[in-house]
């Protein structure tokens, strides 16, 4: 489920661009503000960026140039009401990588971001695999030795996340960052519980923790093996 932040301050239109984003299974943080969202982008990592030009406490140009000026590459979809060509290169120019002038039909902007979310570097495989499980992001289906196991929506999300970074290692802090938006009641003890879930339902052990598919790493954190 890939994470978006929208960064935008009229809150009846966050609220309609979230509620649709959410609807096509992305996991959505909403920022009101300028300085809010610099912070967020600080704390956590999200692979689409849906930032408004026109902001209360930093413009959304001046979010963007701070953001690529400390290396930031994510994906930005720049929305303003603003449709000079002068206002669009101004807006490409400083790194936005799309550009939608107000007002838009929430579906196309759901199809921009499935395009950024397609381009070489972000392309992301619907179906993925590891030992005798399988997960189809597109279906919302997971397959543990050809019979369907159900999870709940957070559940999916952070398994998910596991098979697209395998092998690779991450704290408990760094997978409430990636997977749960900074605004939620996430905490280490729920993703102990949650993980605890996922195993019960992708392991054929017995609960046998040390032949998890998911591995704990002692005062590290936790890794899903490719095997």
């Amino acid at each position: 489920m890939p994470k978006i932040l929208v960064v935008e301050d009229d809150e009846d239109l966050a609220d309609m661009v979230s509620s649709w984003l959410e609807s096509e299974r992305h996991t959505v943080e909403v920022a009101n503000d300028g300085t809010l969202a610099r912070d967020l982008l600080k704390l956590s990592s999200f692979d689409v960026i849906v930032l408004d030009w026109d902001l209360p406490g930093m413009s959304g140009i001046e979010v963007l140039k701070e953001f690529r000026g400390q290396g930031g590459n994510t994906p930005i979809i720049m929305l303003t009401g603003k449709s000079e060509i002068s206002d669009k290169e101004a807006g490409l120019g400083t790194g936005a990588d799309d550009y939608l002038t107000k007002p838009f039909a929430v579906r196309e902007l759901g199809a921009r971001i499935r395009a950024l979310l397609r381009r070489p570097g972000n392309l992301q495989s619907s179906v993925l695999r590891a030992g005798n499980l399988e997960l189809d992001s597109a279906k919302h289906r997971v397959v543990v030795a050809a019979q369907e196991v159900h999870l709940l929506p957070r559940d999916f999300a952070l398994l998910e996340f596991f098979l697209r970074h395998q092998d690779e290692v991450f704290s408990v802090e760094a997978l409430l960052t990636r997977v749960w938006s900074s605004d939620s009641d996430a905490t280490p003890e729920g993703l102990r519980t949650a993980i605890k879930r996922i195993r019960k339902k992708i392991d054929g052990d017995g609960g046998d923790e040390s032949k998890s598919l998911i591995e704990t790493i002692p005062r590290i954190g936790y890794r899903l093996r490719s095997r």
